[in-house]
């Protein structure tokens, strides 16, 4: 095998793990409703179970890049499959709200040792020209895996029940981890004598570029995704579950499509990258003004209108990451990408539990409901613009003083 095809393989093995991460990550947002009843709990407590395996994901986000510059991919991709694997057998068992918190904890903590690592494996593959590309179809690819917690998930949960459905991603998880021990090989990271850790990442613009670029073009659909796009597409627009369903389908299919062509553009106009930005943000408030506006519930044609837009959220966020590469050595690549993808979820998160306390203060399921829950998302979308703007400007200015034009 030559080293090209090793490359590839390694590569395909990292996505394969991110594609299972999705998976687990994901995988309590269609169950939202059995979670539920199943957990005896009210929409802020289902935005609590949410919230904390994103704050467990974020708050590990610094930590895992860190370790993720000291000890390679390998080794944190094996340690995650292992841990989101627990995590799920622990959920599959839950009857209640605490265990439901414990099984979610740990998968928002495996989880956050696989993206990065998986980026890595990228920046450290591939060419510059080709990273943004790359990037993106990592990304597109791992969709795969909420494609697989929508509706086949769905079907699994009416079909076996609750805890067989949720010991059979436990059992993904294993297979996962074997697979990555088996395939995966992986060279700690060599030193050089640029400045390493977080510190440096973070005084780095073009790091706080990428940072505030993924959370303001993440949130709305990772809100959609992980938690609150089934309820509020069943309870508040009356969908049947069968159409929801495919409405998230379509909306991770989309992304798939749309990747590629946003990491195109990205490599082949880098200083047009925060336009993308920013057009990604105005869309995505136009998107949901007309649906939130609507006289009574949405027509069919202007919700799939709303999660086509939405499409564009992951691979818009995905500029971010090429932030990163570009504005930081890679001795601390990891530091920066953890910092970007961190911010991403912080805002993720807040975004979630603002809709779940809003609906526990208006009343939980109806439509008027939803319409004041999603509102909430407004400020983070106007902050997210101002500091892309901000940032882009001083990034700029920074590589200009660099290269001396």
């Amino acid at each position: 095998m030559t080293p090209g095809s090793k490359a590839v393989l390694f590569w395909a093995t990292g996505v394969l793990a991110y594609v299972i991460a999705v998976f687990h990550r994901q995988s309590l947002g269609v169950a939202s409703i059995e979670a539920a009843a199943r957990l005896d709990v009210s929409p802020a407590g289902l935005s609590v179970l949410a919230m904390l395996q994103l704050l467990v994901y974020a708050g590990m986000q610094v930590p895992v890049g860190m370790l993720v510059d000291r000890l390679g991919s390998k080794r944190m991709l094996v340690l995650g499959a292992a841990v989101m694997a627990c995590g799920e057998l622990v959920f599959a068992l839950a009857d209640g709200l605490l265990p439901g918190i414990a099984g979610r904890a740990l998968i928002g903590c495996g989880d956050a040792m696989t993206f990065i690592s998986v980026i890595r494996l990228v920046n450290l593959t591939f060419s510059p020209r080709r990273n943004p590309v790359m990037v993106q179809i990592t990304g597109l690819l791992g969709q795969l895996g909420a494609v697989a917690s929508a509706v086949p998930l769905i079907h699994s949960l009416h079909a076996y029940g609750w805890t067989p459905t949720f010991l059979g991603a436990a059992i993904l998880g294993v297979v996962s981890a074997l697979l990555l021990l088996t395939v995966l090989r992986d060279a700690r990271p060599e030193r050089t004598g640029e400045p390493p850790g977080l510190k440096a990442a973070w005084a780095e613009p073009g790091t706080r570029l990428g940072m505030w670029t993924h959370a303001a073009t993440q949130c709305s659909a990772a809100a959609f995704l992980l938690l609150w796009g089934y309820p509020f597409l069943v309870q508040g627009q009356g969908l049947t579950p069968a159409t929801a369903g495919v409405l998230l389908t379509t909306l991770t299919l989309c992304g798939m499509v749309c990747g590629p062509l946003l990491g195109h553009l990205a490599g082949r106009f880098p200083f047009h990258r925060s336009r993308m930005v920013l057009i990604v943000i105005g869309t995505t408030a136009g998107a949901w003004t007309a649906v939130l506006v609507w006289p009574g519930r949405a027509p069919l044609w202007l919700l799939v209108a709303l999660v086509v837009v939405l499409a564009a959220n992951g691979p818009g966020s995905m500029i971010g990451f090429d932030y990163a590469r570009t504005f930081n050595p890679v001795t601390r690549i990891g530091a920066a990408t953890g910092i970007v993808n961190g911010g991403g979820f912080v805002a993720s998160m807040s975004v979630i539990a603002m809709v779940g306390a809003v609906l526990d203060v208006t009343g939980g399921s109806g439509l008027d409901a939803f319409r004041w829950a999603f509102a909430t998302q407004y400020p983070i979308w106007a902050l997210g613009a101002v500091q892309v703007l901000r940032y882009r400007g001083k990034a700029r200015r920074l590589l200009m003083a660099r290269t001396g034009s």
